[in-house]
């Protein structure tokens, strides 16, 4: 068979591979060894506040257009492919391993899009699931793939569509991802119904991409270095002089980036940056300040605590999470990958067998610190720090009291529960049974082999254990009202805290950087009225824009103002 130019579209990275699976085995040779060779070369926004008598905190502002990640909804999305064989293609680039997309056209809610590109997703919702003979597989769809001026409402130009593997309730990541997000920078998430060629596939979870437009809502311009703590193949294996490592756990090894690249996927940047982050945590703690977001990740680390899940840092595999950094040089670590919350998943990198019900509704909120595990040197940095373990623990304590001792989450799961039902009974592709969609919320259901605790089954227990543990028992001090007066030059930050042994302000200047704390006084000579009358006081230069938040601590415990801060903060105007 006589070939042309015209017969190779897509050589190189990022064009259709349509005809792949159909040429000639040394065709087929050639396209492989060019993919492979293509693929060899968080400060967190706060609104304005005005100067008043007394400070109010507002929220993380939200996307302008966020229609197609409302909460509680579910999108269309219609994928049209002139192949008939379109999933045999998607597969053998799947099987490649490489980032190779089919082209094709999208209709999402209604409104079409010429030229998207679209590949599959993900390690083990794709492998196992494509083993098991499953054809519900996760997307993973370019909007401007061919036009590079596309984009959806609020400038999104990815969509990730997740199977919810080992999810019999198919809840866990839409509500993972809801409750996060009131409290760390995290992706927004709702559900999907996927059709190709006019074919229903099934009920997904479309979950926003860490890129650009995520990154520009809560950090800066988004140019930063951005690094997916998670091993693109899980096959490839660091040269031999490498030290060894537990996953994307941040261990130091060594100023040779050949020795991360099988652990982590640099998407933006340079891997110098992640091995000096590496290089600081692990060697120079007392550095960590003034290159790392201490409040996100304290974040971070008490969510994946307080909802078992564990196929996070948190667990065996330390993964599933983003490491971006801003323009000030500050790292914002992000969560990612909810499907296994709330006890999916049942290895916690410590004990060897997998947990029991009952050892996971009372796991320690110090696992990896109470072993002083070296693999985990995010978790022993920051609780070795006596003022950021007590800042986790009110971190524990504030979602524990917002969100579960009072059954908020499972009124939301059976809400969307409720709004999935008769999707999820036309979903004739769905991994798992409908009867153990009924069923997960309050009991255990089967995930193939495996057996996935209910979610109230585990959670319900596991805010009882908390609530009891003597640290979130122990009453933290009490704070009152926070308020900022500008005077000329200076600006007099006051808050009302009773039974505080010290008082901190955390402070920075802009939406971006890292975070600069100091003390407040209560002595009688800082404009904090009398000594010892509970008022707590400290002048700072006046900065138009400048944030800040509250600390109070006593000898065991803390407490924040706002308490979800820093996604909620105090702007002085």
């Amino acid at each position: 068979m006589k070939l042309t130019s015209n017969d190779f579209p897509a050589l190189h990275r990022g064009r259709s591979l349509a005809w792949l699976p159909f040429c000639p085995l040394p065709i087929c040779l050639l396209t492989f060894l060019l993919s492979v060779a293509g693929r060899l070369k968080l400060a967190l926004v706060c609104l304005l506040l005005s100067v008043s008598v007394q400070a109010q905190p507002k929220a993380q502002a939200q996307p302008q257009a966020q229609d197609f990640y409302k909460a509680g909804t579910v999108v269309d999305v219609k994928l049209y492919f002139p192949e008939k064989h379109w999933d045999t293609i998607l597969d053998s680039l799947k099987q490649i391993g490489n980032d190779e997309r089919l082209a094709g056209d999208a209709l999402i809610n209604g409104v079409r899009y010429k030229g998207v590109g679209v590949r599959y997703k993900g390690n083990s919702s794709y492998f196992s699931v494509r083993k098991s003979g499953s054809t519900k597989l996760p997307f993973n769809i370019k909007i401007n793939f061919t036009d590079k001026d596309l984009e959806l409402p609020g400038g999104f130009t990815a969509v990730k569509l997740a199977n919810a593997f080992r999810d019999p309730s198919f809840l866990r990541e839409v509500l993972a991802y809801e409750i996060a997000g009131r409290y760390m920078a995290a992706p927004q998430a709702n559900f999907a119904r996927l059709y190709v060629n006019d074919a229903f596939i099934g009920l997904y979870h479309n979950t926003e991409s860490i890129d650009r437009p995520f990154l520009q809502r809560y950090f800066d311009n988004g140019k930063g270095t951005l690094i997916k703590c998670d091993p693109s193949d899980w096959n490839v294996k660091p040269p031999k002089n490498c030290p060894p490592s537990e996953h994307a756990s941040l261990q130091y090894l060594g100023e040779d980036s050949l020795c991360y690249q099988s652990l982590y996927e640099l998407e933006e940047g340079n891997w110098s940056d992640l091995i000096d982050f590496t290089a600081i945590l692990n060697r120079s703690p007392q550095q960590l300040e003034s290159v790392l977001n201490i409040d996100q990740a304290l974040w971070m680390l008490a969510f994946n605590n307080l909802t078992l899940n564990l196929d996070s840092y948190l667990g065996k595999f330390c993964h599933n999470y983003y490491l971006y950094k801003d323009s000030s040089g500050i790292f914002h670590p992000v969560i990612w990958d909810l499907n296994m919350a709330f006890g999916g998943f049942r290895h916690n990198g410590i004990d060897e067998a997998a947990l029991s019900d009952e050892k996971m509704q009372t796991l320690s909120p110090f696992l990896h610190y109470l072993e002083r595990n070296p693999k985990r040197p995010l978790i022993l940095q920051l609780l070795s720090n006596d003022l950021w373990r007590k800042i986790y623990v009110a971190h524990i304590r504030t979602m524990l009291e917002d969100e579960f001792a009072n059954g908020a989450y499972l009124k939301r799961a059976r809400e969307l529960q409720k709004l999935v039902d008769p999707i999820v009974q036309k979903d004739l592709n769905k991994l798992y049974d409908y009867e153990g969609f009924r069923q997960n919320i309050d009991s255990t259901a089967k995930a193939d082999k495996s057996n996935i605790i209910g979610i109230a089954q585990l959670m319900g227990r596991r805010a009882e254990y908390l609530a009891a543990h003597p640290l979130l028992q122990k009453e933290p001090p009490r704070m009152g009202a926070v308020k900022h007066t500008a005077q000329n030059t200076d600006v007099l930050i006051t808050a009302n805290v009773e039974n505080a042994r010290r008082v901190w302000v955390f402070y920075r200047q802009g939406k971006a950087g890292a975070f600069q704390k100091t003390e407040l006084s209560d002595d009688g000579e800082h404009n904090d009225g009398a000594a010892a009358d509970n008022l707590w006081a400290i002048t700072l230069p006046y900065a138009k824009g400048m944030q800040y938040y509250i600390v109070a601590e006593d000898d065991r415990s803390a407490i924040l103002s706002p308490r979800r801060a820093a996604l909620e903060c105090y702007e002085v105007k």
